[in-house]
């Protein structure tokens, strides 16, 4: 069942983030969908925040991908699959699934298999000029 929610600004977008990521752990994979301009790099910045991480969280789509480092040591992976050219598996990105990581993929739909069992998926819709359409589904 799928839980969904209307921010309606930025801070929503981040506090949004920032309660999912209350409940995540190690081995957690958070699948992010959305437009362009939707908030997924706003939502992930609250859900670092939250995690603890030490510095914020910035959009990875040049590099592919950002480690942080968050509380009690858990290393936290954000991933943006905007710029993927091939499968994230032909670049190395599924070692990152190896159950001590706790992972943020931005645009995950542009490579389907990448979704591990048990991925957290959240779409992010534009409802408005700054209200956002969250729909988070275990």
């Amino acid at each position: 069942m799928a839980a969904c929610t209307v921010t309606a600004s930025v801070r929503g977008t981040e506090a949004a983030g920032a309660r999912l990521a209350r409940k995540l752990v190690p081995g957690d994979c958070v699948c992010l969908i959305g437009p362009l301009g939707a908030g997924k790099t706003a939502f992930v910045r609250g859900a670092m925040r939250a995690l603890g991480a030490k510095r914020p969280a910035q959009s990875p789509t040049f590099v592919l991908a950002r480690e942080y480092e968050g509380r009690r040591r858990i290393p936290i992976v954000h991933l943006d699959f905007y710029r993927l050219r091939v499968r994230a598996e032909e670049r190395g990105l599924l070692d990152y699934l190896d159950g001590r990581h706790i992972v943020f993929v931005e645009w995950a739909d542009r490579d389907p298999g990448f979704a591990p069992r048990g991925a957290i998926a959240v779409r992010i819709s534009p409802a408005g000029e700054t209200r956002r359409r969250i729909r988070v589904r275990p």
